[in-house]
C-alpha cells in the first residue's frame, strides 16, 4: 500500500511536468511552422543528397504560407483564402476547405485530427483533418499572420490586434488572452511552460502558458517580424532594425548583437539553429550563418534578391527559398552551394522537410514537392 501511494504521488508531481514539456514531432512529419516548439526549423530526418521534382500542385492563387506535413498529408494556407490538403505521395487532392477570407502568412498547424490556420479577416479555423469539414472557429479583432502552435490542450496565436491568444483546442473557447503594445506578427515559441514572442512592440516577452500573465520581457531595441528561436537559456531572432539579436533568457538581456557593416536592410526572415550556427535569411540578398555563442559571421551566401523565407536544415544542409524564384540548398559547415531549383515565381514561404520530401509554395501558386 505504502509503494501504491508513493507511485501515485511521484506520478501527482510528474504530470504536470509532463505537461509543459514541448513534444517532438514525430517521425515523417513537420506539423507546424518551423517544425516544433522551440522554432529550430530542423528537421527529423534528411531528403535524398540528389533532389528531383516529384510533383506539383496548381493552387490557383499566391502561396505565403509554409506547408505542414502529417500523416503523408501536406496542408498549407492559398491566398484566395483555400486551405488545402494534399497527398504526400501523390499531389492529389483530398480536400479543400474555403475560409471565405484570405491566407497569408499564417501557416498551419496540425493536431489530434485537427489542422489550424489563421485569415486576413482575424478569424482561426479548426478544420477536420479526415475531411476538411469546419470543426470551429474563433474571431479576433485584426488579421492573423502568426502561425498557430498547440501546446497541452491550447493553441495559441497572435493577433494584429495586439494580443496573444490561448485557446482550448477541441472547443475554441478562450482561455485567456494577453495584450502587448503592437501587432502579433510573430509565431510564438514554447519552452519550459513559456510562450516567447518577438514584438512588433519592440519587446521581447515570456508569457507563462499556464494563465497568460508575463514572466517578464527583454526590450529588443527594434521592430520585429521574424518569430524567434530558442535553445535552453538562448533565443535568436532578426530585427528591422538591421540586426540579428542573441537574448540571454537567465539574465534576461542582450547576449550579442550581429550586423553586417557593409548593408543596413532588416531582417524578415525566422532564423533556423543547428550545430552551433543560427542561420537566417536577409532582405540585403543574402544568407547568413552566424556562431551561436559569439555571433561572429561564419559565412554568407548570395542570392539574387532578398531571402524573407525561413531555412530549414537537414542532414547538415540549409533549404531556403528567395524571392529570385529560386529553392537553394546550401551546405551548412561551408555555406556553398549543394543545389538550386529555379520555379519562375517569387519564394517567401519556408520550406517544410519531412519523410525525406521538401515542400515549399511559390507567389504564382504552385506547390512543389522535392525528394
Amino acid at each position: 500500500m505504502k509503494r501504491l501511494l508513493s507511485f501515485l504521488l511521484l506520478a501527482a508531481l510528474a504530470a504536470p511536468l509532463a505537461a509543459q514539456t514541448p513534444s517532438r514531432p514525430a517521425a515523417g512529419s513537420w506539423p507546424q511552422f518551423r517544425a516544433n516548439h522551440t522554432l529550430t526549423g530542423v528537421a527529423q530526418s534528411a531528403p535524398p543528397a540528389n533532389l528531383k521534382l516529384l510533383w506539383t500542385y496548381e493552387a490557383g492563387d499566391r502561396i505565403e504560407s509554409s506547408a505542414a506535413i502529417s500523416g503523408g498529408v501536406v496542408y498549407v494556407g492559398v491566398g484566395n483564402g483555400d486551405l488545402i490538403a494534399v497527398d504526400l505521395d501523390s499531389g492529389a487532392l483530398r480536400w479543400k476547405y474555403a475560409t471565405k477570407s484570405f491566407l497569408g502568412e499564417s501557416s498551419p498547424a496540425v493536431g489530434s485530427g485537427t489542422v489550424y490556420i489563421g485569415d486576413l479577416d482575424g478569424v482561426l479555423h479548426a478544420v477536420n483533418t479526415r475531411d476538411g469539414k469546419p470543426l470551429w472557429t474563433f474571431k479576433t479583432n485584426a488579421e492573423i499572420k502568426s502561425s498557430p502552435v498547440l501546446t497541452d490542450d491550447l493553441v495559441l496565436i497572435g493577433s494584429y490586434d495586439t494580443h496573444l491568444y490561448a485557446l482550448e483546442a477541441r472547443t475554441g473557447k478562450l482561455r485567456w488572452k494577453f495584450q502587448t503594445e503592437g501587432p502579433v506578427h510573430a509565431t510564438p515559441a514554447v519552452q519550459g511552460g513559456l510562450a516567447f514572442i518577438a514584438g512588433c512592440d519592440e519587446t521581447f516577452r515570456a508569457i507563462r502558458i499556464a494563465d497568460g500573465t508575463q514572466a517578464y520581457a527583454i526590450v529588443a531595441g527594434a521592430y520585429t517580424g521574424a518569430s524567434p528561436v530558442l535553445d535552453g537559456e538562448r533565443a535568436y531572432f532578426g530585427t528591422f532594425n538591421f540586426e540579428v539579436l542573441a537574448l540571454d533568457l537567465k539574465g534576461q538581456k542582450v547576449a550579442w548583437r550581429y550586423s553586417d557593416p557593409g548593408s543596413q536592410f532588416p531582417f524578415y526572415s525566422s532564423a533556423a539553429l543547428s550545430a552551433g550556427k543560427v542561420v537566417v535569411g536577409g532582405r540585403d540578398k543574402l544568407v547568413h550563418a552566424l556562431d551561436a555563442s559569439t555571433g561572429r559571421p561564419a559565412w554568407t551566401f548570395a542570392t539574387r534578391a532578398r531571402v524573407d523565407s525561413s531555412p530549414a536544415i537537414a542532414g547538415g544542409r540549409v533549404y531556403i527559398g528567395s524571392t529570385d524564384n529560386r529553392l537553394y540548398v546550401l551546405d551548412l559547415a561551408s555555406g556553398s552551394k549543394l543545389w538550386e531549383f529555379d520555379t519562375g515565381a517569387s519564394l517567401t514561404a519556408s520550406p517544410s522537410v519531412a519523410a525525406g520530401r521538401v515542400v515549399i509554395g511559390s507567389h504564382d501558386g504552385v506547390l512543389y514537392c522535392f525528394g
